[in-house]
């Protein structure tokens, strides 16, 4: 009789320990760096990741834009990190409070930030850049995906194919 008790309490601890992780358990940013995101995306890239690149560059990459972003005369709206074991995951974060509180804003920003990027030094290698968006930019460099939020209740994934 008492087995059968000790397996309903640990069954019970089981089913709460399952219960209890978030979807998203396997991205360690969610909940730190920005709440879980509500919408995800997938993007086929027509462009194959430039040979070469790694984690310094996709670091490179990111110190660029954010070096770019500190020489405007006004603050930063938004900080990137290049995160994951091998760099290979992009935080873009939105620092003002309502500015960026809609996906649709997110996209817009993620526009924006597309001619940007156009100069950096490691797409110099690259003709025709003005076809490309910031997602293919991004792939190019390697990133396997983009997470981007207001930093308040708003997330959204992009992975990149």
């Amino acid at each position: 009789m008492a087995s059968v008790q000790w397996i309903k309490i640990c069954s019970s601890i089981v089913l709460m320990l399952f219960v209890a992780v978030p979807v998203s358990a396997g991205d360690r940013h969610a909940g730190y760096n920005y709440p879980d995101p509500q919408t995800e995306e997938t993007y086929k890239s027509p462009l194959p990741p430039i040979p070469g690149v790694n984690k310094r560059s996709r670091i490179g990459f990111v110190v660029g834009l954010d070096q770019l972003q500190k020489q405007k005369p006004y603050p930063p709206s938004y900080h990137m990190f290049a995160k994951g074991t091998d760099s290979e995951k992009l935080i873009i974060i939105a620092i003002e409070e309502g500015r960026y509180n809609t996906l649709y804003r997110l996209r817009a920003l993620l526009a924006s930030l597309t001619s940007d990027a156009r100069t950096s030094p490691l797409f110099a290698k690259i003709g025709s850049v003005e076809r490309l968006n910031f997602y293919d930019l991004a792939h190019i460099a390697g990133f396997e995906r983009i997470t981007i939020s207001n930093g308040k209740d708003v997330a959204h994934r992009i992975l990149i194919d």
